[in-house]
């Protein structure tokens, strides 16, 4: 058991989960502590499901997890390296407690950390923050009775799951890009199986765990990450490329003729084939999406809401309103429709799969009628942690006193009749994020010159 005087680094502990240094923050000992804690959170007396990611780290962080876990009395069911998705199916699936997850997403090698889900529901906010207050107190003496460990294969399950749900109208041929993290062993079977005759042609890209992630950075919402997939759609002829990252819950999408499919337009798309199925439907993205997603969706008679970025506040939304879809620029999709509402990669991969095979048309062909517009990169400017939620108050409250029209459930969104521009704190890193859109580039540029003249004034 670790000493009471373990440090807890508090930066580490964020809105939606846990990330640091493996062996610097992140340390066997804490992982013990934060399984001990956990324990006492879960008011379930079912099993605690727990995982990693492909990272060197992982084998000793989950098993310091383990311990902490049975040595509080708690039961654990051990699915191995698995992408986090399967962590939180496997939580539906077995009725378990809620899991543990180790990975750090798609931050750099160096790093791991902890995502949680206490039930069936996500981690985030405050109870991180009441998590590491409980790590912070002193261990108390162990239960008469410790908890036991099963191993399971949850892979078998989840693949019978989704394959059984759905099949495709037609073959394919499909480039995956696991950017060496370990989705590429669930993906790859899965989409082959897709087609009833096995027609289905899966060329596979960096599918060989390594946590060391030797090809590229596992991060799909960076365009020179998907290089390799573009180019390998190209050669193959191939109808579509799906790229995930290190942990296997955000899908990055390249059409046939190697142009990235942003998380917006996917969304755009997954929502068309879901209203058509369910008219009416609420559908669920962010602050940072464009408004033309807004604006198809309503076209389609569904409802269309405008939320705060991150995958726990999404969801939560999605429960509050019932909405059968929902998705982030980031590549987080949620499924409700036909799914358990959590943000998993593979499955919206073979959604795509299935929408783009009921079609007679390329990828790209169905997004032609959408009017085009000019937009910025998502872009991040550095600011300290303690300084920028305030600045975004004080922006909100100048630009509103000059008569603007804004959005404010994220940040601030400045709303005009040709374009918006959104500046929010990030809650993952100290930066403010900056986004524009608008009809025409030199508009886009005026857009964007009006915050950063802003922002310029402030330093």
């Amino acid at each position: 058991m670790p000493s009471p005087e373990l440090t807890i680094p508090h930066h580490a502990f964020r809105e939606y989960d846990i990330r640091g240094i493996a062996g610097k923050e992140i340390t066997v000992e804490l992982a013990y502590r934060l399984g001990w804690a956990f324990a006492g959170m879960l008011s379930d007396s079912g099993r605690v499901v727990v995982g990693r990611d492909a990272r060197l780290s992982g084998p000793e962080l989950l098993q310091a997890v383990i311990h902490g876990l049975t040595d509080a009395g708690r039961d654990v069911l051990d699915i191995g390296m698995v992408p986090s998705p399967l962590a939180y199916f496997a939580v539906f699936h077995e009725h378990a407690a809620g899991c543990v997850m180790v990975t750090a997403s798609h931050n750099p090698a160096p790093y791991n950390g902890f995502k949680l889900m206490r039930g069936k529901e996500s981690l985030h906010g405050d109870d991180i923050q009441q998590l590491m207050q409980n790590m912070e107190a002193a261990p108390e003496a162990k239960p008469a009775k410790p908890g036991h460990v099963r191993q399971q294969d949850i892979c078998r399950a989840y693949h019978e799951y989704v394959s059984n749900d759905m099949q495709l109208r037609r073959p394919l041929r499909v480039v995956i890009d696991a950017g060496n993290g370990p989705t590429g062993m669930i993906a790859a079977p899965l989409y082959r199986a897709l087609c009833p005759d096995g027609r289905c042609e899966v060329i596979e890209l960096f599918c060989n765990p390594d946590g060391r992630f030797p090809n590229h950075h596992p991060d799909p919402t960076v365009e020179e990450n998907l290089a390799a997939l573009k180019k390998s759609v190209l050669e193959h002829k191939a109808d579509l490329g799906i790229a995930f990252d290190g942990d296997g819950d955000r899908i990055g999408v390249v059409d046939e003729k190697g142009q990235v499919i942003w998380g917006d337009m996917l969304l755009l798309l997954i929502a068309r084939d879901v209203l058509r199925d369910h008219p009416g439907a609420t559908v669920i993205s962010e602050v940072k999406s464009s408004r033309r997603l807004y604006a198809d969706i309503e076209q389609r008679g569904g409802t269309g809401i405008m939320w705060r970025t991150g995958h726990s506040p999404i969801k939560a939304k999605m429960k509050e309103t019932g909405a059968l879809l929902a998705g982030e620029m980031s590549g987080h999709i949620f499924f409700a429709d036909r799914y358990y509402g959590f943000d998993d990669a593979t499955y919206a991969g073979a959604r795509l799969m299935q929408l783009l095979a009921a079609q007679d048309k390329p990828l790209s062909a169905l997004l032609a009628d959408v009017p085009p517009s000019f937009s910025t990169t998502e872009m991040r400017i550095d600011c300290a942690e303690e300084r920028k939620f305030a600045l975004i108050d004080e922006a909100s409250a100048w630009f509103a006193a000059q008569g603007h029209m804004m959005i404010d459930v994220d940040g601030m969104r400045l709303e005009f009749d040709d374009g918006w521009g959104l500046l929010r704190a990030s809650n993952t890193q100290p930066a403010l994020v900056l986004r524009c859109e608008a009809e025409t580039q030199s508009r886009l540029d005026e857009i964007r010159s009006l915050l950063e003249g802003w922002l310029s004034a402030q330093a």
